[in-house]
């Protein structure tokens, strides 16, 4: 019997969860054995997944679970460096070169667990199965519009938080902007899922969009469109080849360019296509004032969709059901191919 357990998460501002009390009742239909953690943060209550059939245990006793469950999460563990015994779903961030991500590899291979990276879950043509990229984007572009709206108020932007839904994020916006609406906004990799969210998000407050996507950008630059628009966002992962759209330079250039949305949000990276900052920015501080003569701020906030909890966690769900059905053959298909990625970058000493 597949057993799957859900974890609490246990980054700060995290409420998403990657499975509903539907998906629950889903697998048991199918014979798997489903164990939930308690969590005070979850936007879905615990009570839903009991009556879908699972069973409950403690918040963070993952770590005792039976050596066979498989466990499920979303962002990052503690990184204590114990061992990692377990099989693991979670976005792991280990194969970029990043420091936490060595650690967390050299953590499995001590343990003898797996980790099965949700980034890349791929079908057959290399494709992500599923993301939360829609609502990267839409939350992105919503908090880069109370940038733009502190700004007319001579401010820079406030703490942000949860909302329950996207329409308390309208109202808000709506109220915050007034009669200070952008003239334009560009979103470069508009026909991506990012993308798509950022230009829904504009449109709804009616704000002008330009939609750029590969066929735009693939003169290689230089992008003197960006500094044309009050509003610019980056849909667009860093990646070897990838054009830069704001040049260091921009920060003193005559522009019309107020508010960035860097919402692939890369800024450490040699191929970041926004190189006016080099460092994220978080839900207590959301903007970096990248220049001050005219005001140039920076939204790089990296975990966006936990802005909108239920709606991101709803639609991710939907999107894995199908694959988790598949977990009684995870030596095939989407979780064969995340197991062979695995097994390429974990330590050689421990291959």
């Amino acid at each position: 019997m597949t057993h799957l357990w859900i974890r609490a998460e246990s980054r700060p501002n995290e409420e998403r969860v990657g499975i509903t009390p539907e998906g629950v009742k889903a697998l048991k239909a199918k014979g798997f054995r489903i164990t939930v953690e308690k969590s005070l943060a979850r936007a879905i209550p615990l009570g839903g997944f009991v009556e879908a059939g699972a069973e409950v245990a403690a918040e963070g006793a993952w770590t005792g679970a039976p050596s066979d469950a498989i466990i499920y999460g979303l962002k990052e563990l503690p990184d204590d460096g114990t061992p990692l015994p377990h099989r693991h779903i979670m976005f792991g961030h280990a194969y970029k070169g990043q420091a936490a991500g060595a650690r967390l590899l050299e953590r499995f291979a001590a343990g003898g667990g797996t980790l099965y990276d949700l980034e890349y879950l791929l079908n057959e043509d290399g494709r992500r199965v599923a993301a939360f990229g829609y609502w990267a984007g839409y939350a992105g572009a919503a908090v880069s519009v109370l940038a733009w709206a502190a700004q007319a108020r001579g401010e820079i932007c406030p703490p942000v938080d949860t909302w329950p839904n996207s329409e308390a994020m309208l109202s808000d916006l709506r109220a915050a902007l007034a009669d200070n609406t952008p003239k334009d906004a560009l979103v470069i990799g508009a026909l991506g899922r990012v993308g798509t969210g950022a230009s829904d998000l504009c449109e709804a407050l009616n704000i002008p969009v330009t939609k750029w996507d590969m066929a735009e950008t693939a003169h290689g630059g230089p992008f003197p469109e960006v500094l044309e628009h009050a509003m610019f966002f980056n849909c667009i992962l860093a990646a070897p080849g990838c054009p830069v759209f704001v040049p260091a330079e921009a920060k003193e250039a005559k522009r019309a360019l107020r508010v960035i949305g860097d919402i692939a949000c890369d800024p450490q990276s040699d191929f970041s296509p926004v190189k006016v900052y080099d460092l994220e920015t978080n839900w207590q501080t959301p903007v970096t004032r990248a220049a001050s003569d005219p005001v140039l701020d920076v939204m790089a906030i990296d975990n966006l969709p936990s802005l909108l909890p239920l709606e991101s966690s709803i639609d991710f769900a939907g999107q894995m059901l199908p694959w988790l059905e598949t977990l009684d053959q995870i030596d095939a298909g989407v979780w064969g191919r995340a197991k062979a990625i695995f097994d390429e970058h974990k330590p050689e000493d421990n291959a």
